[in-house]
């Protein structure tokens, strides 16, 4: 009698039952679709999708659905042709008011995704995505670095107490203007010990004083721009994070570009307002030197250390609100610890939360302890990429927009933590706090080239995959059935119910898949059927040997155990390797591997065992069919 516990019968019956469930999604294929979500200002209600479907009923152009979210309209198109003209449609009728973007929708039935079984998330090479090639803006970078230097060497000026007229930047570098030869021999003594990545010359001697000209070595220049490069790096998987984006592949190429994709992306519009539209916030002082900021912009006499900039509201005659802002930074975006959004609870508007770095608070600090009772703004920065037709050819630019959101006086020193308030509604503060909690671009990046990878692409790539899958697993299905016999057909049905439970546990953790990831797929069935192969030689030998059938089936399978779990462990160990020290399509790979291994061993070796237990046990047998 083959004895086999009754709690593992009822574990494998589990173990099935929600495998077949959590892998049945995939059955179910997905729709062609076009989400509407809206920009600042614009909402999505109810009147857009009677808008929409008016849009698309005149072009005849019948959607099979629409789903009308918090945030965004999702219409369900017959095939990939509809779906483009749908786009194109909207993206005409609706304008710059609303983003309009290609997508799937899923047809997975309710009762099952309330179960939380969705269908595997397919990768960029299978399903399409965004892909963003980005290139990090090396002179904007250059003259933030320099306008730091500037004011570090006032600081450190002060600091020594040596006279100084002035500090500003030129085309040859940075010109300290000081008092006398002698302040000149001072600080050319003594500022290399505190910033030696500076070069320090002489220069020009005139009535107004002695000229010290300050350039950054072209070594702390390179240092600074791979230190930025690395940060826009950190910056911009933090963003892909707060989007949810599985397996994104985020990437230096070259000396200044960032390769961006989303393979397998639910949200294609937010990711490209996240990514797309890179944003920071500034903090400026308020030149109060100019008393009429109206007249100073039609006119164009602005101070020299100041510069123009409008207000995001309007004005009663229904204009941007000129203010004229001082240069000099008081408090960029990088150097905000974390931003929240909420409500104000004094005039109950929506407002961000700021806490700043230790360096970002003692600046905050020093200005509002020497400027209470004067202004201080917030300018919101934002660059987003532009497509224009000229000539029938499409050129790609950046519009950089540059608003002051708020402007007020400082009422008392402050310096850490503090709020920002003339936001428009609560979903524009949670978007910029969002953007400013993943992190401010160390330098600016423009978005030199922007693709929306469609399904359509995928699908030679799904169908050589599956087509992969399908020969190799019906070679081994055939090969082992006639090799082994009885036991052969039990071990095909381990294979098979291996890469259901393959494609489940893939399936309910959110994996996406990709051609590396059916390659590890291909590889595991392979890899499984090895442990039957050697159960089934084993009960040969045993049965050689003289053992009973019965007696032959308990050792092949005691006796195999250990090489089963040997040859499995040591390529466990190396899909771990992958995994930690891997990323994008390796880690895909060995993810995949791993599973496949996890769920190979509990088949052919338990599933397998039990089934045999059932067919055989209980009966008289001369002889097994192995």
């Amino acid at each position: 009698m083959n004895d086999f516990p009754r709690w593992k019968y009822i574990l494998i019956v589990v173990v099935i039952l929600a495998g077949l469930l959590y892998a049945l999604p995939n059955v179910f294929p997905q729709d062609p679709a076009v989400q509407v979500s809206a920009n600042r200002g614009s909402v999505v209600d109810a009147a857009l999708k009677e808008r929409a479907l008016g849009l698309l009923e005149k072009r005849k152009i019948l959607p099979q659905g629409a789903d009308l979210g918090d945030k965004m309209l999702l219409l369900r198109l017959r095939d990939p042709d509809q779906q483009l003209a749908a786009a194109e449609t909207l993206r005409e009728g609706l304008g710059e008011a609303y983003v309009v973007a290609l997508n799937s929708a899923s047809t997975v039935p309710k009762w099952l995704r309330a179960i939380g079984a969705n269908a595997m998330t397919l990768g960029l090479d299978l399903r399409g995505g965004v892909y963003f090639l980005m290139e990090v803006d090396q002179k904007s970078g250059v003259t933030k670095q320099a306008e730091r230097y500037v004011d570090d060497l006032r600081g450190s000026l002060r600091t020594q107490k040596i006279r100084y007229r002035s500090v500003k930047r030129t085309p040859e570098g940075i010109a300290v203007m000081l008092r006398s030869d002698a302040d000149r021999e001072k600080a050319a003594s003594a500022l290399p010990r505190e910033m030696p990545e500076l070069e320090l010359s002489n220069g020009a001697v005139s009535v107004d004083g002695y000229t010290l000209v300050a350039r950054v070595r072209p070594a702390a220049v390179q240092a600074e721009m791979d230190k930025s490069i690395e940060q826009n790096l950190a910056t911009l998987r933090n963003r892909v994070n707060e989007l949810g984006v599985a397996e994104p592949v985020i990437q230096r190429q070259g000396a200044s570009r960032i390769v961006v994709q989303l393979p397998g992306v639910q949200d294609t519009a937010s990711a490209k307002k996240i990514l797309g539209a890179t944003a920071t916030l500034e903090y400026r002082a308020v030149d109060t030197s100019v008393l009429n900021p109206l007249e100073a912009a039609a006119t164009g006499r602005i101070p020299p250390d100041s510069r123009l900039y409008y207000e995001r509201k309007l004005g009663f005659d229904g204009k941007p609100i000129p203010v004229i802002l001082k240069k000099r930074l008081i408090v960029s975006g990088d150097q905000l610890v974390n931003a929240s959004s909420g409500f104000d609870q004094q005039t109950g508007e929506p407002m961000v939360s700021v806490v700043l770095n230790n360096a970002g608070a003692r600046r905050m600090q020093d200005f509002t302890n020497a400027n209470v009772g004067k202004g201080m703004a917030v300018v919101f920065i934002e660059r987003r990429p532009e497509v224009r037709m000229v000539d029938g050819k499409e050129v790609r630019t950046t519009r950089v927009k540059e608003e002051v959101i708020s402007v007020a006086n400082v009422r008392e020193p402050f310096g850490k933590n503090f709020q920002t308030t003339g936001l428009e509604s609560s979903d524009e503060a949670a978007e910029t706090a969002l953007l400013l909690r993943a992190g401010s671009l160390a330098a600016p990046v423009d978005i030199v080239r922007e693709r929306v990878v469609g399904p359509s692409l995928g699908q030679d790539n799904i169908a050589r995959g599956f087509r992969a899958v399908m020969i190799g697993l019906a070679a081994i299905l055939i090969f082992v059935a006639l090799y082994y016999k009885v036991f052969g057909l039990i071990a095909d049905f381990a294979l098979v119910l291996n890469l259901v439970l393959l494609v489940a546990i893939l399936s309910a953790i959110g994996a996406t898949l990709t051609m590396p990831g059916i390659a590890g797929i291909v590889l595991t069935l392979g890899m499984a059927i090895d442990s039957n192969v050697l159960i089934c030689e084993r009960v040969r030998e045993e049965l050689r040997n003289g053992l009973t059938p019965l007696a032959a089936i308990r050792a092949g399978f005691e006796k195999a155990w250990t090489t089963i779990l040997d040859a499995n462990l040591t390529t466990m160990i190396a899909a771990v390797g992958l995994m930690l020290f891997g990323s994008g399509p390796i880690f895909g790979f060995a993810l995949t591997l791993a599973i496949g291994i996890a769920t190979s061993m509990f088949t052919s070796v338990m599933v397998t065992h039990a089934i045999i237990n059932l067919v055989f046990s209980g009966r008289r047998l001369k002889s097994l069919p192995v």
